[in-house]
């Protein structure tokens, strides 16, 4: 006797622990706006559902028949004569393309640009269209990022394809200088095709030199890259990345530099500095920890850590340094590694 509660009706343990649930309620965020940029104070039962509301992550990449309804993922409340301040501001796949960051929007805006981001030829249909390939020359303009050419293709689709990416490089910057107060962007002017063994290369190389452009190949990354001839000659109209953090580039033995080159040069073509930091695995402590001045520099914003065996390198970089670290795993080892899966297992 004496116990508190004694007396007290009996309530259930499964009353008891739903009564103790939080209610469902999105973030600040996340929450749909008003044009005024109050926020709507829906139902519960709407909360609910603003919740699981989220954009499709191809949204970028899909059709804009298939984006009809995005902005009203983006706040259910509204319709289709509404004009709403939209709850995701930061983000939105389409931020990029609509240009309204934390602006008001209407549920046909995001498809009608994305069904205007791509020009149209005079047959209705994209003048980057080739038998074999619809090339996205704007996605830099959506996504931030040029479109790279996987290479597991012939040798005459890829130099054609890279032929239509340099003329549309050299065109641009062209476009550019001719009207005198726009810039193109640097990241724009890379041109990429990974994934390209030797042999390919040599084939496309004796199909006859690009039109415009001055192919490289880099037999470590196994990657193509062509500079176009404008960029050497307009750099006034290009907007220099040398603004932006620079990224620490690690791997934890010599194997693993294919996959750490390919990162690194990628980077590098889109005029971002890179620091490589090679050959620092745990087998060796003192390695990593003779780097940390490069990888705590200021200037760095992100650290990119392949390594294949057991993965263990990018925990212990993890812990080194305050900036995002993208652990990379690669299929580099032997006994359990499972061709690179112990190394993902680690990393997850």
């Amino acid at each position: 006797h004496g116990h508190r509660g004694q007396g007290r009706r009996h309530v259930k343990t499964e009353e008891r622990s739903m009564k103790r649930l939080p209610l469902l309620r999105p973030p600040l965020c996340l929450r749909p706006r008003r044009n005024d940029g109050s926020v709507w104070n829906a139902p519960r039962r709407a909360r609910a559902s603003a919740i699981t509301s989220r954009p499709l992550s191809s949204s970028v990449g899909a059709p804009a028949s298939s984006l009809a309804s995005l902005s009203a993922r983006c706040s259910p409340h509204a319709s289709p004569s509404h004009s709403f301040r939209c709850g995701w501001p930061r983000h939105c796949p389409l931020r990029g393309p609509c240009g309204l960051t934390a602006g008001h929007c209407t549920p046909s805006r995001p498809s009608r640009r994305l069904s205007s981001s791509q020009p149209e030829g005079e047959s209705g249909g994209s003048p980057d269209e080739t038998p074999f390939a619809n090339l996205d020359h704007r996605r830099s303009d959506r996504a931030g990022f040029p479109e790279a050419v996987f290479g597991g293709k012939t040798p005459s689709q890829l130099r054609s394809i890279l032929q239509s990416m340099t003329d549309n490089v050299n065109t641009r910057i062209e476009s550019a200088r001719e009207g005198g107060d726009t810039t193109v962007s640097e990241i724009s002017t890379a041109i990429i095709a990974t994934r390209v063994d030797k042999e390919t290369y040599e084939a496309v190389v004796s199909e006859g030199p690009l039109e415009g452009g001055t192919v490289e190949y880099h037999e470590t990354a196994r990657i193509i890259s062509v500079k176009a001839d404008a960029v050497d000659d307009n750099r006034h109209v290009i907007e220099s990345s040398s603004g932006r953090p620079s990224v620490v580039v690690a791997c934890a033995g010599t194997t693993d530099l294919p996959v750490a080159e390919e990162a690194a040069l990628t980077l590098s073509l889109c005029g971002i500095r890179v620091e490589r930091v090679y050959d620092c695995g745990v087998a060796g402590l003192h390695r990593i920890i003779g780097s940390l001045p490069r990888l705590r520099d200021p200037a760095v914003g992100c650290v990119i850590v392949c390594a294949g065996m057991d993965g263990a390198l990018p925990s212990v970089v993890g812990g080194l340094v305050d900036v995002p670290t993208v652990a990379c795993p690669t299929s580099v080892g032997y006994g359990a590694s499972f061709n690179g899966v112990a190394s993902l297992l680690t990393m997850l």
